[in-house]
């Protein structure tokens, strides 16, 4: 069984193996057992509330519990900005024009921008090779949706993705080779990596303030601004499928794109739907198809658990669950719990108008 939960002190090991899987590009999760340690520790001070919530980190595992084997990672940042300076380049148009010549020119540019300041992010997607297809990506990143929609009081009414931007197999990016070095006497990699640990006061240091024309960068810089690499691309169309949307900030080293949405706007939080959970002894058949499936949530703040189930294990007013899944939920009979589609949107409302009317399926129109 698949169970997203909070991340824990014994995670390290599984965490570092597919930190050094990932290769460059991820800078959030390093290869570097110190550092990803500090993420750990930082995640459990969170949960615990011992730190202000403005400086939470939520970090979520993908546990296989068969295994008893960490297989992802996902998080949210409570808010970006606050005491290192976050930044982005906002992509805009300078116009020039002269009657007299009758010439009117739009030139791209990008500004230098902390717009995102005081805003929750969602990061730190990571999940082992093994474990991709099958709706595991899906649980792993949605399963945010589902905290930020419990919590919000803890988190920005607007939400953000930073995506990886296109670099080649050596971890070289177009955009840094054709700007970056020109300020920063320094590899794409090495800056990249110091700006994901927070350590950007180089950035405010070295960077031009002023704006950057396009039309001045090689053809192989323009071209990837705004890119996400190829890896980056399914996780692109599941934020886009969920209502994000990209807002114009792209990252200052890569070029990729910001795509941001509102919580409340967020499909998984949209169509997300609450009810109490019944254990039963009655035989469930789990393996079924991830378009049949929901995620259902414990509704804890410091042992969020989510798993999925079949869509036929949702009731009116209940949802059936197998003693095994109740007990990797931590959860019991008449505890409330929380449903939200994995991967087939409208499934639940659907289910929920078939079941509430009488003779079941056989009622049901699409």
């Amino acid at each position: 069984m698949l169970v997203i939960r909070p991340l824990q002190e014994n995670d390290l090991d599984d965490l570092y193996a597919m930190a050094q899987s990932a290769g460059k590009g991820l800078t959030t999760l390093p290869a570097d057992r110190e550092l990803l340690q500090k993420k750990i520790n930082h995640a459990r001070e969170t949960f615990n509330q011992r730190i202000a919530p403005e400086a939470g980190l939520y970090l979520f595992a993908l546990e296989d519990t068969e295994r008893k084997k960490t297989v992802g990672i996902s998080g949210i940042q409570a808010r970006v900005g606050l005491d290192e300076v976050f930044y982005n380049y906002r992509l805009s148009v300078t116009v020039n024009a002269s009657k007299e010549l009758g010439v009117h020119v739009r030139t791209p540019t990008l500004h230098l921008s902390n717009d995102m300041t005081d805003t929750s992010e969602i990061c730190s997607l990571l999940l082992s090779d093994e474990y991709k297809g099958g709706g595991s990506g899906l649980l792993l990143s949605r399963c945010r949706f589902m905290y930020l929609d419990e919590f919000r009081k803890h988190f920005s009414e607007k939400i953000f993705a930073e995506m990886r931007g296109v670099s080649d197999a050596n971890g070289r990016s177009p955009l840094w080779d054709a700007l970056g070095t020109k300020f920063f006497d320094m590899e794409f990699s090495e800056a990249d990596m110091l700006s994901g640990l927070g350590n950007k006061s180089f950035i405010a240091e070295l960077m031009p303030k002023y704006p950057i024309y396009l039309s001045m960068l090689p053809d192989s810089a323009r071209a990837v601004i705004g890119r996400v690499h190829d890896n980056t691309a399914p996780a692109l169309r599941m934020l886009q499928s969920e209502g994000f949307n990209f807002n114009g900030l792209v990252d200052i080293f890569d070029g990729g794109p910001v795509v941001e949405a509102f919580v409340h706007n967020v499909r998984t939080v949209r169509e997300g739907m609450n009810r109490h959970a019944m254990v039963t002894r009655k035989p469930v058949n789990l393996d079924v198809p991830s378009e049949e499936r929901v995620m259902v949530s414990n509704r804890s703040f410091r042992d969020f658990r989510v798993t999925t189930v079949p869509i036929d294990c949702i009731g009116p007013d209940t949802v059936s669950l197998p003693p095994e899944v109740a007990e990797a939920l931590q959860i019991e009979s008449g505890d409330p719990v929380r449903l939200a589609p994995l991967k087939d949107s409208g499934l639940l409302t659907k289910h929920s108008y078939r079941s509430s009317v009488p003779g079941g399926a056989s009622k049901w129109q699409s």
